[in-house]
């Protein structure tokens, strides 16, 4: 698409909790040299909504991290959106792991020169049960308990937050009776116990931990990453694999993909682009191809 599309600027919306103010300006002064520029500070659902209502014609630009982003998109879905609009993201979160997997510099400045270059591509949405959306990865299980345990870690460390989340919840890591479905199909009974299911659209958590290594968020599918350890020394293993991005080839591991993920059984968590959600004994996600589109690098 390069810079022929017709717009008539960017709507950025903005939390006012998500980077400082001088990369935020340094993006905005970078972006305001592509076109009109209209900020809009949002602090909850109605503000949103009221901001998204001036979409027409211009890109709309996510500047933030991955709730951020979640956030714009969710609304954006609620209102029936997401398939008019182009959508920019300006990386000034914490772990922006969904600028990560598409490859735009973490630097806000450089990004804004991405978003105006205007390149874009059609990405995939997943979507719950429920009409909630996820962007970029949803999980249960250990890694649900570890994002619950460093929310409070992460607003008074910044990244390292989700060191200590995850360091809390491997000293008792649940493991839970889960049964796993894709595309209706059974490829987990659950009957060993289960201590973690991944649902990808993009690979990374937590800053750059890639927990769904395989996962493109174009290309219609969802990538599903199940671990069934079955001792202490194989959960230590893991966790291991998982930090150098080893733990898919495991043999106490299953990688699949599909369409749609049921999973069902005791009570669990969800962490969903990193906000936490639950107990609930039933969930089910599939995958909505091409969306919306993004302005990548």
């Amino acid at each position: 698409m390069g810079n022929e599309r017709d717009v008539e600027g960017y709507l950025v919306i903005t939390n006012p909790g998500a980077g400082s103010s001088e990369q935020a300006e340094e993006a905005l002064a970078a972006l305001r040299g592509h076109g009109e520029v209209d900020v809009r500070e949002t602090d909850g659902p109605a503000s949103l909504s009221a901001a998204l209502d001036a979409t027409a014609r211009r890109v709309v630009v996510a500047a933030g991290g991955d709730g951020t982003l979640h956030a714009v998109l969710a609304a954006l879905h609620r209102g029936g959106l997401l398939g008019e609009v182009t959508v920019g993201l300006l990386p000034l979160g914490t772990g922006n792991d969904f600028a990560r997997c598409l490859g735009l510099p973490l630097s806000p400045a450089a990004a804004a020169r991405v978003v105006g270059a205007g390149h874009t591509r059609p990405m995939d949405l997943v979507v719950d049960d429920e009409g909630r959306v996820v962007v970029n990865n949803v999980h249960l299980g250990a890694g649900a308990e570890a994002a619950r345990r460093a929310s409070g870690w992460k607003e008074r460390l910044g990244r390292p937050g989700y060191l200590v989340g995850a360091l809390l919840a491997a000293v008792r890591p649940p493991v839970l009776r889960l049964r796993v479905e894709v595309d209706g199909a059974v490829v987990c009974t659950g009957d060993s116990g289960v201590l973690q299911v991944a649902i990808g659209n993009g690979a990374s958590v937590g800053g750059g931990t890639e927990l769904v290594p395989d996962a493109e968020p174009g290309d219609g599918l969802l990538d599903v990453v199940i671990s069934t350890p079955r001792s202490r020394l194989a959960f230590v293993g893991y966790a291991r694999d998982l930090i150098r991005g080893r733990h898919h080839h495991r043999a106490d591991v299953t990688c699949v993909r599909g369409r749609s993920v049921t999973v069902s059984g005791e009570e669990f968590w969800c962490s969903a682009d990193g906000e936490t959600s639950g107990p609930v004994r039933r969930r089910r996600w599939r995958v909505a191809p091409a969306a919306y589109r993004m302005i990548v690098p």
